[in-house]
């Protein structure tokens, strides 16, 4: 299994950013201050702007240590040698993405309920996934064909249940964080909580700073 430090993950969002260059200039300060992962995504732009700033992002996290996470496109992922790839429920099925991006890629996946939970294929067993991607763990709005929310309890038992590391995303801002790692989370995700915001350094040195107190 592949290791990740899932801590604080970054999922981009260019309309939040201001486009490419807010990505990146986004990027590079929340990385400065605490973010452990960072991860692509852009539904609405064609393949060609996804890969020209999945250039700029790896060329941003250069030596940093850490992670750019592409996702859904496992194509981007290889044509511009990601870390890894996170996929959905109706994604490619995650063994032939394994399959595509080799043993040494990261390989997310998303779940929403238990019974996802239990038939996550693990990367050690049969070539599956690194980690797992757990939510919604609140309402958002960054993403418009979320699952419900799950609820508290809920997402205490998947945590139980896991059998590998597990990031809770979905509608997670400062005050947020710190129940989900009680839980049991490896880490949170994060979109607008970081992106957009007017001081993205003190937002990302909150979050960071909620985690790890939360951790102790």
């Amino acid at each position: 299994m592949n290791a990740i430090d899932l801590s604080l993950y970054l999922v981009l969002d260019p309309g939040l950013c201001g486009g490419l260059d807010g990505m990146v200039a986004t990027t590079r300060t929340a990385v400065a201050n605490g973010v452990t992962v960072v991860q692509l995504r852009a539904p609405q732009w064609k393949k060609r702007q996804w890969f020209d700033a999945a250039v700029a992002l790896k060329a941003a996290l250069a030596g940093s240590g850490v992670p750019l996470i592409i996702n859904d496109h496992v194509d981007i992922a290889l044509a511009v040698d990601a870390d890894g790839v996170h996929v959905g429920q109706g994604d490619l099925p995650v063994a032939e993405v394994r399959r595509l991006v080799g043993p040494d890629k990261i390989v997310g996946l998303s779940t929403s309920n238990a019974a996802q939970l239990a038939a996550v294929p693990l990367a050690l067993i049969d070539g599956g996934v690194d980690y797992i991607g757990v939510g919604p763990a609140y309402p958002t709005g960054t993403k418009k064909d979320a699952s419900p929310v799950i609820a508290p309890a809920d997402f205490a038992a998947m945590m139980l249940a896991k059998r590998c590391p597990a990031v809770a995303i979905g509608g997670i801002s400062l005050g947020k964080a710190a129940s989900l790692i009680r839980a049991g989370a490896d880490g949170v995700a994060v979109v607008s909580a970081i992106c957009g915001q007017p001081d993205v350094a003190a937002a990302t040195q909150a979050l960071f700073n909620e985690i790890t107190e939360a951790r102790a």
